[in-house]
């Protein structure tokens, strides 16, 4: 084998001299090993300085729980046709939950909050006594039905109520739709509604949802509409123990403690509701018996202003052109007696509505929050 020496004016780097020398015996160009060494280093430069692809991010999980529970609840109605400064901040104290009453589902499927500066201001109200301020939804029978008929339309309702807890910073949201029923299939929609809602208001434990639940002492296709599932989606129910009356049966009570005790057997005993989930209803309000109900209706605090009696159950007034009628009502002994019961039984009190109290020392919801220990 022969072998080429290299001469150089410069010194040779040990790499240099080897890598000519390895060539040189293999007899190729010293062009192509400079060339060689050109492209590797550029190409090791590249691989080395390019940026690393972005890894594809990994998506948000939905997590989908209810927010903490709070109970016992304390839960007072507040329509929108009631003036908040009438209404002592005392008596937001008193609830730890304020249903704001009502929007209104519309034959667009979407919502219509009534009187929207009413709002602001009991939400206001609420806020600063650490009450938290749900929206209660109502409306007629044909606007729930043709809403909650087909996915889409559900889907439009829940967008638009979803859209006002975020526009006014809400807790919660309240259904009070009176009533779906077996007859016409509006206890199905109605369950893939609470169902659907229920999974929109979860979102990431952010807002509550609750219902207004029929009374249960009656059997039919109003009582029967509310499945069991609907337990599962709901934070806490309403039982609107109240309104048992007869337009043609004199002596009836309304609202007494049989029937508070009628409606929990039936939701707790044997439809096996969640206790910690029922809230027993009670009325600030007395109703006749035996006589038209239109205009004879008196709020608790307009019987004791004609001289009834805060620790009875009945008065005699006057009111709607009939003169010294029997007015039946919750004085303060069983607003007591149903709220020891709710503790015992359930998880709380709801009133329709905190408006028709008496705000001084005869309120039914003092009472109630003495019975159960609630401070204010």
């Amino acid at each position: 084998m022969k072998f080429y020496t290299y001469k150089s004016k410069t010194p040779q780097s040990f790499v240099s001299y080897h890598f000519n020398f390895l060539f040189m015996k293999m007899r190729l160009p010293k062009l192509s090993l400079l060339i060689m060494i050109v492209l590797g280093v550029y190409f090791a430069g590249c691989k080395k300085d390019s940026p690393a692809p972005n890894p594809t991010p990994t998506p948000t999980p939905i997590v989908i729980t209810p927010p903490a529970a709070f109970g016992p609840y304390v839960v007072g109605y507040f329509p929108s046709y009631r003036d908040p400064a009438t209404v002592p901040d005392v008596k937001f104290k008193m609830c730890n939950v304020v249903n704001y009453a009502f929007a209104n589902v519309n034959a667009s499927g979407t919502v219509d909050v009534l009187s929207p500066t009413v709002l602001i201001a009991v939400a206001a109200k609420a806020r600063v006594n650490n009450a938290k301020i749900f929206i209660s939804v109502s409306g007629n029978t044909t606007d729930w039905q043709n809403m909650a008929a087909t996915a889409a339309g559900r889907n439009t309702f829940i967008k638009s109520i979803m859209d006002v807890a975020r526009q006014y910073n809400l807790h919660g949201v309240d259904i009070d739709w009176e009533f779906p029923s077996t007859s016409n299939g509006t206890d199905v929609t109605y369950t893939a509604l609470m169902k659907e809602l229920s999974d929109s208001c979860h979102r990431d434990a952010k807002y509550y949802l609750t219902a207004a639940f029929t009374a249960g002492k009656y059997a039919g296709s109003i009582r029967d509409a509310i499945k069991n599932e609907v337990f599962g989606y709901v934070d806490f129910f309403n039982v609107m123990a109240y309104d048992d009356f007869s337009t043609t049966v004199p002596y009836k009570h309304h609202s007494d403690l049989a029937l508070a005790n009628t409606c929990l057997n039936y939701w707790l005993n044997t439809r096996a509701a969640p206790a910690n989930k029922c809230v027993l209803g009670i009325p600030a309000y007395g109703r006749p018996s035996g006589i038209t109900q239109s205009n004879t209706i008196l709020t608790y605090n307009g019987i004791l202003t004609q001289g009834g009696d805060p620790l009875k159950d009945s008065a005699i007034v006057t009111a709607g052109g009939f003169t010294n009628y029997t007015i039946y009502y919750n004085g303060m002994y069983t607003a007591k007696v149903k709220a020891k019961t709710a503790i015992q039984r359930c998880n709380g009190i709801m009133m329709w509505e905190k408006g028709q109290d008496n705000h001084g020392s005869s309120s039914l919801l003092k009472a109630v929050c003495d019975t159960i220990g609630r401070t204010y």
